[in-house]
């Protein structure tokens, strides 16, 4: 079985098509591989599993962490959602630009975004579950996030009025997070 990076986008934002086989009783595939993963240039070391499910047009994000810095292989395992990684690395070349991706549990597409980048994706569907493999362990105190509307961003996201926790509907822009940075000498 092979698991092939479809693009790459912003640096190292990378989608990952698994091969599928499928018939009328089902499928299979493989999602994840250590040695395919090392050869096409992402990290293999992943320490933690995550699962959300989440109701049509809540948006998560744009979420971060980093200490220790965590890098996300998303995926949608049921319905769809559109997924979006923010490079957020001071001195970037590429600071500041997004990409999004619809993923679904149809189209099987996985994105990695590593360490560095915001993440964040709002729902299409009715439902959606998206998994995701983190290769940090989460902690509270060092985590935050990215306004999901920034202006300086500019994310086309595909809902108009989205659902929103208190946290995400309250997160700093990107020029506030750039500045914590400098203050607290953070870096990626």
């Amino acid at each position: 079985m092979q698991l092939n990076v479809e693009s790459r986008h912003i640096g190292e934002v990378a989608v990952v098509v698994p091969e599928v086989f499928e018939d009328e009783r089902g499928f299979f595939m493989e999602t994840y591989r250590k040695d395919q993963f090392s050869k096409m240039g992402i990290p293999s070391e992943f320490v933690q599993d995550n699962h959300s499910r989440s109701a049509k047009n809540v948006l998560r994000g744009l979420h971060f962490q980093w200490e220790p810095p965590m890098g996300k292989l998303m995926r949608v395992t049921y319905g769809s959602a559109f997924l979006v990684a923010v490079d957020i690395r001071k001195g970037s070349p590429t600071l500041g630009q997004w990409f999004g991706l619809e993923a679904s549990a149809k189209n099987k597409k996985q994105v990695w975004a590593p360490a560095g980048f915001a993440r964040g994706f709002c729902v299409l569907s009715d439902f959606t579950e998206i998994q995701y493999k983190c290769t940090g362990l989460y902690n509270s105190g060092a985590e935050s996030g990215i306004l999901w509307n920034d202006p300086e961003i500019g994310i086309d996201w595909p809902v108009d009025n989205p659902v929103l926790s208190d946290k995400d509907s309250g997160a700093q822009t990107l020029a506030q997070w750039l500045a914590t940075m400098d203050s607290n000498n953070f870096q990626y």
